[in-house]
């Protein structure tokens, strides 16, 4: 016969229970205080753009920072994990290029997921070309003022800061075109490297960007077909852009996730770390800026209507940027999940740069992400960051000099 149970097997249960009870009470308690914060002092959850750095070049609008973190002997990275910066610095800086319509917090999101910080720990010379925030006095900026005139500025300061003539490049979105634009302007063989991610080449490819533009590609030929009017003659300040509206956008291009991370944030409202995420991400996502309406109409015409640059060729200014004469060596990123820049669409710039003076240097990679996870996420340090840095490092070196 078994023996009858005891009072003594019942005290793992009575502390298995309160134990459980004593972490809902401490998860309750955080949830309160995460909810205060939330509600009442939103700004105290929001740790975006902490990393230090120092203003090389403030302009009207465009402005140029360089990170160096020289107060810092290592960083924390998202898995908790720490990373020593390396004080001897690579030859080559390199000069981060956003799109327009975000703020300057894209590459320095969260302490623990900043692409500047992990760029300066990595050993490069970080400088990020900020665009400024847009007023309705900007409207008429296009094309030629962002990818030639403010480019070329802002280079030619990076080179007087850092006393280095060789760059690399490396940009998210518009950031890549503007980038891809300039070196097909200025045929500049002391561009050494291209880092492009989710930048979009051939506008007929799927995706959001490509399904718009198809959509007023047709009409719009009609329209040059059969009618005097030309986009280009229109005034900028009829086609600008609201703050709002960018963010719409983006909020498109993980249009499920904008809605479920307030259901997490509920159920996950003890965790202060995700609370702190979450309101970083949401804060970015909600002050997207002006987009300038100059820029708005040339890219209409010369990228959506015309698909100029899955040709390799494209109008700025009186000037043509031939990509095919690019000689910088090009590493590409697309999303494997993003909808509104597909793989294919940016695939085309390895059919694009460098195929008229035979440049083979240069690498296509699908990484995992959206539009804004590829090189925001939580994973974009393993799949985007590290592969760029890495080869970037072999790209950097001094060259060897010449009599």
């Amino acid at each position: 016969m078994s023996k009858p149970k005891t009072s003594k097997n019942k005290r793992p249960l009575l502390a298995e229970l309160r134990s459980q009870a004593l972490l809902m009470n401490q998860r309750a308690v955080q949830a309160a205080v995460n909810t205060y914060d939330w509600v009442l002092r939103p700004k105290q959850l929001v740790k975006s753009g902490l990393t230090e750095y120092e203003t090389v070049y403030a302009g009207d609008l465009m402005k140029v920072r360089y990170y160096s973190l020289v107060d810092e002997d290592e960083i924390e990275l998202e898995d908790g994990s720490r990373m020593p910066v390396r004080r001897r610095q690579h030859s080559v800086p390199l000069v981060l290029v956003p799109p327009l319509g975000v703020t300057v917090e894209t590459f320095d999101l969260l302490p623990q997921r900043s692409l500047v910080r992990y760029l300066a720990a990595r050993g490069f010379k970080t400088y990020l070309i900020d665009w400024g925030e847009p007023q309705r006095r900007h409207a008429h900026l296009g094309l030629f003022d962002y990818a030639d005139e403010m480019f070329t500025t802002a280079l030619d300061e990076v080179r007087k800061h850092s006393g280095k003539t060789d760059l690399s490049l490396m940009g998210w979105c518009m950031g890549g075109l503007l980038s891809l634009i300039h070196l097909g302007l200025q045929q500049d063989p002391r561009i050494r490297n291209l880092i492009t991610v989710a930048s979009p080449i051939n506008l007929r490819g799927g995706g959001i960007v490509a399904g718009a533009a198809q959509a007023i590609n047709a009409p719009a030929q009609i329209v040059r077909r059969y009618s005097d009017f030309r986009l280009e003659n229109l005034d900028p300040s009829k086609l600008q852009l609201p703050a709002w509206a960018t963010t719409v956008i983006f909020k498109l291009t993980d249009p499920i996730g904008s809605v479920t991370t307030y259901w997490d944030l509920l159920m996950r409202s003890w965790d202060r770390e995700f609370v702190v995420a979450h309101s970083t991400t949401a804060n970015y996502l909600n002050n997207m800026l002006m987009y300038p309406a100059g820029m708005l109409r040339d890219f209409a015409i010369k990228v959506a209507v015309d698909n100029d640059l899955a040709s390799g060729r494209i109008v700025v200014g009186e000037r043509v940027a031939e990509l095919g004469n690019i000689q910088s060596s090009l590493l590409a990123f697309a999303g494997a999940g993003d909808v509104l820049v597909k793989p294919p669409i940016a695939e085309k710039i390895m059919d694009v740069v460098g195929v008229d003076v035979g440049n083979h240097d240069k690498a296509f990679h699908i990484a995992p992400g959206g539009h804004m996870g590829v090189i925001l996420g939580k994973s974009a340090l393993e799949s985007v960051w590290a592969p760029a840095a890495d080869w970037l490092v072999s790209r950097s070196k001094q060259r060897p000099y010449k009599a």
